[in-house]
């Protein structure tokens, strides 16, 4: 009798035992079951969110404009003029030059190197920095400031050639834009100082324009109120007058 009572203690125990055993291997069972469902979820959840974040990261960067720019360049290099002193930002004259090129279906990329105050001398400083760009290209335009301040004529001529012959041994194609002087400077400043442009314009055989300022200078609203520079309005004829200049040495 004892015996079997100790059997059936023994059994109970076992199929306590059991109980607990078959519970633990159903949730083993279920979470197994579980975590790989997570995942899935998870996945189709941000599937959709991350496909475009994809999508967007795979695209090329804009990155600068310079950078990926393949056109060829046309570098202004000048003054004030070029620069466009006294007006706001896209009314200098190359930014309308681009505009027409654009038009007009050239395919260069315009760059303004025009710095306020600039001589010919600075130029000749600044002749690394213009070559470092590659331009295929040039409208040099300098001299104003150096006739301003009644400087040798044989200095800035010197200077300017530099400049040209720089750009020409570079393999740029220049185009000399000229400017002029007040009358107050005397006629035989005046002279020697626009037979710079010329002189220099047959040396090197370049195309020439001999006044930059035509058609603006002198014109109301066209000049600012220091009679030197032009406005918006007389940079977009400035950019017309340099049109017919650079065109023969354009390639579409």
């Amino acid at each position: 009798m004892r015996k079997v009572y100790l059997l059936s203690i023994l059994a109970g125990l076992l199929l306590v035992v059991w109980g607990c055993h078959g519970n633990s291997a159903a949730n083993s069972t279920g979470e197994a079951n579980a975590k790989p469902a997570a995942p899935g979820t998870s996945e189709r959840e941000e599937a959709e969110p991350d496909g475009p974040a994809r999508s967007a990261a795979a695209a090329p960067a804009q990155g600068d404009e310079h950078g990926k720019d393949l056109r060829p360049v046309l570098v202004c290099f000048g003054d004030s003029l070029t620069a466009g002193r006294g007006t706001g930002p896209g009314e200098s004259y190359p930014d309308y030059l681009q505009a027409d090129l654009d038009h007009l279906h050239y395919r260069y990329r315009v760059v303004n190197e025009g710095i306020s105050g600039n001589t010919t001398k600075d130029g000749v400083e600044r002749l690394p920095e213009i070559l470092a760009l590659h331009p295929a290209v040039a409208v040099v335009e300098f001299g104003g400031n150096d006739g301003l301040r009644g400087l040798r004529i044989e200095d800035s001529r010197a200077n300017l050639d530099e400049i040209v012959g720089t750009l020409k041994g570079a393999g740029v194609k220049v185009a000399l834009a000229g400017i002029t002087l007040p009358p107050d400077y005397g006629p035989d400043y005046i002279k020697q100082f626009d037979d710079t442009y010329a002189v220099l314009a047959k040396k090197y055989r370049v195309p020439m324009l001999p006044f930059l300022l035509k058609d603006v200078y002198g014109v109301p609203g066209m000049m600012q109120r220091d009679e030197t520079h032009a406005t918006a309005k007389g940079n977009v004829i400035v950019a017309r007058n340099v049109v017919p200049l650079v065109l023969p040495l354009l390639k579409k």
